[in-house]
């Protein structure tokens, strides 16, 4: 091919693969992710074949971490961050430094010296920014308190990584010696004062110019202006932060959709990044696959398993223990472990620096990435494992089952989110009766606290849905916002032995079809519904109420 080029290869093969092996494994009823990884290793330098170029994907795969955790932001107020410290604070730093003994003390049962040890148990006690929140969003728990605090965690596990990125070099070139402490100490503070001076930045100066900037394109009108105004703003911060105070790109990012957040626009925002961030961050695990050398899993399987052992048992044990020391719930301490049982993109960057300065063998290096292959495999099902345990779990029975049996001729209200809130409130005030499902713990808790009958768990699985009593229900209304689902929700209901009419949400017309075409009854888009709205307005008015009441001529 002439005009081929890296860049093309690249994306033309990992996105085509990644959605051939995505498509695979959802078949077999895994996570998606399994499969982008094993596109990653069939284009890796260690299968036959083509191989995609290794300084290209890591790259393209960081542009996804940017645009992830500038999402992340957008959905996370300063006031979430503040009101996680005191467990995100102690709960991470305690949680990694358990995570280094235990690999320090793999490392010397294997013979390596105490530098190389330490900073490969330090790899493995940082999560992958990507894993942990595709997880979340998956789980529906990024809005959620136990998202706040994971996402929290992650924070400021990011922060530890870029001091430890810079402690790194001062303290290899120093041997690990304490001849020039002066110099790892001047090197500690300036860090220090770079990423305080960046928070600082972003807290006084962006906190004001981002959302108004953001405002002032919104009033232009242009669509096209107001998605690259947010692409720039993302990759534009993330990148200064990176070249000017040396924090992570992800860091940077996450600040500046976090700021942006306090704008009336900042939903939308969060919506223009939306298919570029899923895009990208397919590439990242692609990237990860390429890496990976599957002869390790043979020559070394004890190791392998040793190091899988101290990600997905160790840390995880140290940060559920942490979290219940602090008060938490037992449910909050299990998610925030599930959430840390596994490693990426810094584990990666940090083992490639201790490679460069000589600290670390390849060796060391194939034991990380390994980890990392498996416990990205493994955190899907510990989720699963996890949902599955609180949907059937009946003591304390609130949290899976209502208050008391559900009322005769019922609605069924499933999903509890902007929507369905909204809609409960307007059933209430008119005396219907009904029962709210969803899968979020904090929705029902807050539906409870309402004053509403509530059913925690996946509507489309028939435990939950028995909870419910649908037998006795007069309708049910979805209020999901993905169709995907809502279309499994409709299938079920229709599928039993006492089918009720259902009625549904949707964003677009091919949604309309899809959800009409599985069962419902109706669908309404929320667009359609404002025109319809806003039509009654007009034909309200002085103007034209009269052409409405006046006979029309044939």
């Amino acid at each position: 091919m002439p005009h081929h080029t890296s860049l093309i290869a690249m994306l033309c093969v990992g996105f085509v693969l990644a959605f051939v092996f995505g498509l695979l494994a959802t078949r077999l009823r895994l996570s998606p992710i399994v499969g982008y990884l094993l596109a990653g290793v069939l284009v890796g330098p260690h299968t036959p074949g083509f191989v995609g170029d290794q300084t290209l994907a890591p790259q393209l795969a960081e542009i996804g971490v940017i645009l992830l955790m500038f999402g992340v932001g957008l959905h996370f107020s300063m006031r979430d961050l503040i009101s996680v410290r005191k467990i995100a604070v102690p709960g991470a730093l305690v949680q990694m430094g358990a995570a280094t003994a235990m690999g320090w003390f793999l490392g010397t049962r294997l013979g390596w010296s105490d530098a190389e040890g330490l900073l490969f148990g330090l790899s493995l006690s940082v999560a992958s920014t990507v894993v942990l929140l595709r997880a979340l969003e998956s789980a529906r728990l990024l809005d959620s308190e136990r998202g706040r605090i994971a996402v929290g965690w992650l924070v400021v596990e990011d922060l530890a990584m870029v001091l430890a990125l810079v402690l790194v070099p001062a303290l290899a070139s120093n041997g690990g010696g304490s001849e020039d402490g002066g110099g790892v100490g001047a090197a500690l503070m300036a860090t220090l004062l770079k990423v305080g001076g960046f928070i600082a930045l972003m807290l006084i100066v962006g906190r004001r110019v981002l959302p108004w900037m953001l405002e002032r394109v919104a009033g232009t009108g242009s669509r096209e202006l107001f998605t690259l105004f947010v692409l720039a703003c993302a990759m534009g911060v993330a990148f200064g932060a990176a070249e000017l105070f040396g924090v992570s790109f992800a860091l940077g990012a996450f600040f500046a959709g976090m700021l942006l957040s306090e704008s009336p626009f900042g939903h939308k925002a969060a919506e223009d990044s939306l298919p570029l961030r899923d895009a990208f961050a397919v590439l990242f695990f692609v990237s990860v696959g390429m890496l990976f050398d599957p002869g390790i899993l043979v020559e070394q399987p004890l190791e392998v398993l040793e190091t899988l052992a101290i990600i997905v048992i160790g840390k995880s044990v140290a940060a559920w223990a942490v979290v219940r020391m602090l008060g938490k719930s037992n449910e909050i301490a299990l998610t925030i472990a599930a959430s840390l049982a596994q490693i990426g993109e810094f584990s990666f960057i940090l083992i490639g620096l201790g490679i460069s300065l000589d600290v670390m063998s390849e060796g060391a290096r194939d034991l990380v990435l390994a980890g990392a292959i498996l416990s990205i495999m493994l955190n899907p099902l510990l989720f699963a494992l996890l949902a599955r345990r609180q949907q059937r779990r009946t003591t304390p029975p609130a949290d899976s089952t209502i208050d008391a049996p559900p009322p005769m001729e019922h609605v069924l209200l499933v999903g509890y989110g902007r929507v369905g809130i909204k809609l409960a409130e307007l059933l209430a005030r008119d005396g219907v009766p009904f029962v709210v499902v969803d899968t979020d713990a904090d929705r029902i808790a807050s539906a409870r606290a309402a004053g509403h009958q509530a059913v925690r768990g996946n509507a489309a699985d028939d435990d939950v849905l028995a909870e419910a009593q649908p037998e006795h229900a007069a309708l049910a209304v979805l209020t999901l916002p993905d169709p995907l689902e809502a279309g499994k929700v409709v299938q079920r209901l229709k599928s039993g032995t006492s089918p009720i009419p259902v009625l549904a949400r949707a964003h677009s017309d091919a949604a309309v079809k899809h959800l009409l075409e599985r069962g419902a009854d109706a669908a309404i888009v929320a667009e359609h519904a404002i025109a319809h709205s806003l039509s009654e307005m007009v034909m309200a008015a002085p103007p034209y109420r009269r052409m409405r009441a006046a006979p029309q001529r044939t």
